[in-house]
């Protein structure tokens, strides 16, 4: 497979191979190439002008790093404990639908590459293949994202299903009161829904609406009555969210304004960062996503109180173009970037990052 392009300086960039694409934006500039109009924008879109989206990715560039010399660096570890589990990295796969949308073997593609990378999953509900077939594709228990549906009987049945493949944990969206203004692929599911050309691995006996204007704080306590798995709420971005969180005896929350696809709030998630820290304490599990392009943006994420970030579109457009090894590539890019910032900023381990390290 061969790609071209002219890089700013007039000079041509040929791409042979998947060991050419150097960094997340060489995949991200041809991530639409064998993809429709439609089915492009469902990927790197967003709503409204695309401000929040613009705004995950733009917020990193004004946080300034300030690193430490004259430090022995030649053993880097980037090993933490997250949710009980002992990750071998601070990346994680964030949850994206559909992924049969951008290769035949979607999330089970996924899987294999970011098993083969060593990276944590955490799968979507609205997945092509079942939660299911996508933990036996990745072989070892991983988290799952769940959209609280309208119907209690079928949440209980998706809780024991997930509970059933020694998943621990589950991402509760909460974010999704109403879809976001995605006017650049708007009815695109829909109709290819109609053409036959859609399935949703996880509801096997007809899809039930996974968008639920009365979810609320009760909702919460339900759900935390009703299954044994640590419950982390996706979507959370202001300090009064966060209080609640930590007062209704969730386990973690995920940072996150769902890829710029939701409400239009002109503000990057690495802008919540702190102040939610501030709120829950040191000890509460945070998690980031939204805008990881880079190793430095981790080490940022890291130093303003996160615990791991999360990936969405970047895995996806390594999906789109190379299969799992795309997946792969993309995450062993991001990790080898991150243990060589590591050792440019003057730290051995995670726990060493702290906000000494950035400036506004």
């Amino acid at each position: 497979m061969m790609f071209s392009e002219c890089n700013p300086n007039g000079v041509n960039r040929t791409f042979n191979s998947i060991l050419d694409f150097k960094n997340l934006f060489d995949f991200e500039k041809k991530s639409c190439l064998n993809l429709e109009a439609e089915a492009c924008d469902f990927l790197n879109g967003g709503a409204d002008d695309l401000l929040t989206l613009t705004a995950n990715h733009k917020a990193y560039e004004e946080i300034k790093l300030i690193p430490n010399y004259l430090v022995d660096v030649s053993s880097i570890v980037t090993s933490l404990n997250l949710l009980g589990q002992k990750l071998t990295s601070p990346i994680l796969l964030s949850p994206v639908g559909l992924n049969q949308l951008f290769n035949q073997e979607g999330e089970l593609a996924v899987a294999r590459g970011s098993k083969a990378s060593g990276k944590m999953m955490i799968a979507s509900h609205m997945t092509s293949y079942s939660f299911e077939e996508i933990s036996k594709s990745y072989g070892s228990p991983i988290w799952f994202q769940m959209y609280m549906t309208s119907d209690k009987a079928y949440n209980l049945e998706i809780l024991k299903r997930v509970e059933a493949t020694g998943c621990d944990t589950i991402f509760l969206t909460v974010d999704v009161p109403v879809g976001g203004n995605r006017e650049g692929h708007e009815g695109y599911l829909a109709r290819i829904a109609q053409k036959g050309d859609l399935y949703f691995g996880n509801f096997k006996n007809g899809m039930v609406s996974t968008v639920v204007p009365s979810l609320n704080w009760e909702s919460i306590n339900w759900l935390r009555d009703n299954t044994k798995l640590k419950v982390v709420l996706k979507g959370i971005v202001s300090p009064h969210d966060a209080s609640l969180a930590v007062a209704n005896g969730v386990d973690g929350i995920m940072i996150s304004n769902h890829g710029g696809r939701q409400l239009e709030s002109n503000r990057g998630t690495i802008e919540c960062l702190a102040e939610i820290r501030e709120t829950v304490g040191g000890q509460f599990p945070l998690i980031i996503d939204g805008g990881i392009r880079r190793g430095t943006d981790i080490v940022k994420a890291l130093a303003l109180g996160a615990n791991a970030v999360a990936i969405g579109r970047p895995f996806v457009w390594g999906l789109t173009l190379f299969g799992e090894q795309g997946v792969t590539r993309i995450l062993d890019i991001l990790h080898a970037e991150l243990v060589r910032d590591m050792m440019l900023l003057g730290v051995t381990s995670l726990d060493q990052i702290d906000q000494s390290f950035v400036r506004f």
